[in-house]
């Protein structure tokens, strides 16, 4: 099986998102995409996030009725903040005979080499980077020295549309009242109204 492993806060999860692991089972002939939601992000552990339970049951209601998507919850069962390297590790175990993938934004590539452990990231799985609209691919040569040749040749670049979506928009947006129609799936909409996940 080749796996996609999208980590993320999906705060709440928006069809950017969406596009995102779409284009990428699509264009790299994955088997599966298996959403990832953080528990306690490294870079934002100054940031109050909403509840992980809530952001997992948003990320469920979003992919329903898609066999190829699904939900991974250990990251937010974990205590401590979440290192997308011993998360790896965990997959590498229990899928012993898979390729792991790891799916990222372009944007996340720039901060990269301050993960922990970036090295063996690239050598647990091999990247796919993602950038949105017609810019042009992200140049790799700085990362050969950090990651060496073998893992830089294994990353690869795709484009998606250029959805101009955050999550933090939505937030606000909920926080407002305001309508969040077909900016994230009717399901995760109405389980953001009928929870007030984001209350004024």
């Amino acid at each position: 099986m080749r796996l996609g492993l999208y980590g993320g806060t999906f705060d709440p999860v928006h069809l950017g998102h969406l596009i995102l692991a779409e284009t990428c089972r699509e264009q790299c002939r994955l088997d599966r995409v298996i959403f990832i939601p953080a528990g306690v992000p490294p870079h934002k552990q100054g940031r109050e996030l909403t509840a992980g339970n809530l952001r997992a049951d948003m990320l469920e209601f979003a992919i329903a009725g898609y066999p190829e998507f699904s939900v991974d919850r250990s990251e937010i069962k974990r205590t401590g903040p979440s290192y997308t390297v011993e998360t790896l590790r965990d997959f590498q175990r229990e899928h012993p005979g898979d390729e792991l993938f790891l799916l990222m934004g372009a944007d996340s590539l720039n901060e990269f080499l301050l993960w922990k452990d970036p090295r063996e990231i690239a050598t647990l799985s091999s990247l796919i980077v993602v950038n949105r609209g017609r810019v042009s691919p992200p140049n790799l040569g700085p990362l050969v020295p950090h990651l060496g040749a073998a893992a830089v040749d294994r990353i690869r670049c795709i484009s998606m549309p250029g959805i101009d979506l955050s999550a933090t928009e939505l937030r606000e947006r909920a926080r407002q009242g305001q309508s969040l129609r077909y900016l994230t799936p009717r399901a995760v909409e109405r389980f953001i109204v009928e929870h007030q996940v984001y209350p004024a």
